[in-house]
């Protein structure tokens, strides 16, 4: 089905994102992002045909650098100057996105990012300001075509959206096309994507015929109402992280002082805010000649080692003969004191 095509899909209606008020951020990525050639891409007719989408995948292979295959009874060829020209795209520029200038990936760092701190050019894109995390889907579902998660951004996809965002010239047609191919090669484990433009590729040719058309869903199409349903969303997430990380942080602080407080009673000291999970098990040193009394604690029977436990009850023996009645209390507390 054609569901399974358009499941990670995005279409432009730039007509309508073109006119969005009170986001002059989100507005000026979209114009460059037509400006980079992609607007007869991402903005073509959204109509799908189920049956002929799926007879192309089912014979469509590379031959000689074009893509063939049959459609409705129908043969057809697709070269990528044909692919260029129906979705108008440039044909001249980068192609191998690593030579973006460093000064501009450097630049991008800071203009992509939410606190105007450099932000990496791979990992999570919640650091990123809201239209570059949107460019970013758009660049993964409708370009490159990606499956998954899209939770972070990668170093091909930030070099492309520096590339947009500095009005690098960008050979389109040649990646776009060399996208298609991999979907059709069966030896690749390619996802499918490029729904609605496959479709206004074949309906681009006038000896196939076609069946009932199926609107693409509109919630797919990126307009003014689902940016700012996106902008929400992405504020809403931000706002409950940021209310449950400084909870969690508080929480520890907390339990670590507790315990810190509890450790100190004996020595009159204020509490000492420990910034470690390492809690030492040894005592406190005591402050001062006031005297010791130990705590009861809960002991844990456990099976000593024969030899161990015999050495230490001759040791004891022959230390309880060898003093005098008078300090045999010492000895004991001091005993006791210790294995506490």
């Amino acid at each position: 089905m054609a569901s399974s095509f358009i499941a990670n899909a995005h279409q432009v209606n730039f007509e309508s994102i073109l006119a969005i008020p009170d986001n002059e951020g989100m507005l000026n990525m979209f114009k460059a992002l037509e400006a980079s050639g992609l607007r007869g891409f991402l903005g073509c007719q959204s109509v799908l045909y189920e049956k002929e989408l799926e007879q192309f995948f089912d014979t469509a292979l590379v031959q000689d650098g074009d893509i063939t295959g049959a459609v409705s009874g129908k043969f057809f060829s697709i070269s990528q100057s044909r692919f260029a020209e129906v979705f108008d795209l440039p044909m001249e520029g980068l192609v191998d996105f690593s030579e973006v200038p460093k000064n501009l990936v450097y630049d991008a760092r800071s203009m992509f990012s939410k606190s105007g701190v450099p932000v990496s050019t791979y990992g999570k894109k919640r650091f990123m300001k809201y239209e570059y995390r949107l460019l970013n889907d758009i660049l993964a579902k409708a370009i490159t075509v990606k499956a998954g998660s899209f939770d972070a951004v990668t170093n091909e996809r930030f070099l492309m959206m520096t590339a947009i965002q500095f009005g690098l010239k960008v050979n389109w047609s040649k990646i776009i096309f060399g996208v298609l191919k991999e979907m059709v090669d069966k030896t690749q484990k390619k996802a499918n994507g490029y729904a609605v433009q496959i479709c206004a590729l074949l309906k681009s040719n006038p000896v196939i015929t076609f069946g009932e058309a199926v609107p693409f869903p509109t919630s797919k199409v990126l307009s003014i109402k689902t940016i700012h349903t996106y902008i929400v969303m992405n504020e809403t997430i931000d706002s409950r992280r940021k209310s449950e990380e400084p909870g969690m942080a508080k929480a520890a602080i907390v339990k670590m002082k507790s315990k810190s407080k509890k450790e100190s009673e004996s020595t009159g000291e204020e509490p000492v805010e420990v910034v470690t999970e390492v809690v030492s098990k040894k005592r406190p040193t005591v402050a001062g000649d006031e005297p010791v009394v130990p705590k009861k604690r809960r002991t844990v029977k456990s099976k000593a080692s024969p030899s161990k436990a015999s050495l230490d009850m001759v040791n004891v023996a022959q230390g309880l003969r060898q003093v005098k009645a008078d300090s045999f209390y010492a000895i004991l507390k001091h005993i006791l004191f210790f294995s506490a």
